[in-house]
């Protein structure tokens, strides 16, 4: 029988795009404070040995995450990059530097430069701290100029008390209104805020620059649930912004305080590979 002229000869290889998957150049990390509260070093440990890209760093009381030799020494030991530095600017680290929250910042981005992560990840100021807001825009683009490190101010949620809101942050718990150049859309704290994350995505564009990857169910608290325990687009969310050919980190930060070794393990291999199924381009056809 003749040979249809689109079908293959015979022993030839299949197209190179037939079930192709578009993979995205950005890079699954595991944050530190997903094996709060053990050490900075357990977290690299388990990214090296469950097949993480890199490690984000969570600056917060363990000594090691505060300086950079020892953190270089821990990457080049498990043979696994640092890609973003969380400065100190939790309720929880609110100590740690001192309280002059810039300082926090300049010593995050001095630690980001010296072990080679291109991101900084900050919260934004608390509603009682007047000063530091009313500069907060203009002092993270001129230190983003001055030293090339991008700043990604993350999103929060509003607190809730007794059936109401509160103000917690300024200028805004939500980035997308706010000039920031590069922001960190948290997929846990979409839920605490009932935000829309998929909307957010599209409403920062190119401005999204860095993920934490979570979830959670829309309850009052941040949970940080494994990615797929909650009601947040976890899967749709990866899957969007591999096809928009997202160049920025995804990292996952989820809760293990209450578990044991094993216990963590399992659920942060598991929210690898939820993130590896997702953040995968359509089949190319």
């Amino acid at each position: 029988m003749p040979q249809r002229p689109d079908e293959p000869q015979a022993g030839a290889a299949p197209s190179s795009t037939t079930g192709a998957v578009s993979i995205p150049r950005g890079r699954v990390v595991l944050s530190t404070s997903s094996v709060y509260p053990e050490p900075t070093a357990t977290a690299f440990a388990l990214a090296s040995r469950l097949g993480y890209d890199g490690v984000e760093v969570m600056v917060w009381t363990d000594p090691v995450s505060q300086e950079a030799g020892a953190l270089t020494a821990l990457s080049r030991l498990h043979g696994i990059p640092i890609v973003s530095i969380h400065a100190p600017t939790l309720l929880l680290t609110q100590r740690i530097w001192g309280t002059d929250p810039w300082v926090k910042i300049d010593r995050s981005v001095e630690i980001a430069q010296d072990v080679g992560a291109e991101t900084v990840v900050v919260h934004p100021p608390f509603r009682w701290q007047k000063d530091y807001a009313r500069d907060f825009v203009v002092g993270v683009a001129a230190r983003e100029a001055l030293t090339g490190v991008r700043i990604a101010v993350e999103n929060m949620f509003p607190w809730r008390a007794r059936g109401r809101e509160l103000l917690a942050y300024l200028p805004h718990w939500d980035p997308v209104g706010q000039d920031y150049r590069h922001v960190t859309l948290d997929l846990s704290h979409t839920a605490t805020a009932g935000s829309d994350a998929m909307a957010m995505m599209r409403d920062l564009g190119p401005r999204l620059a860095h993920v934490h990857l979570a979830d959670g169910t829309g309850a009052a608290r941040d949970e940080h649930l494994v990615p797929g325990r909650g009601n947040q687009p976890c899967g749709e969310f990866l899957e969007s912004l591999a096809d928009a050919g997202f160049d920025g980190d995804v990292a996952v930060e989820v809760a293990t305080r209450r578990l044991s070794p094993d216990e963590r393990e399992r659920d942060l291999s598991e929210s690898l590979a939820f993130a590896r199924l997702h953040f995968a381009g359509r089949l190319v056809r």
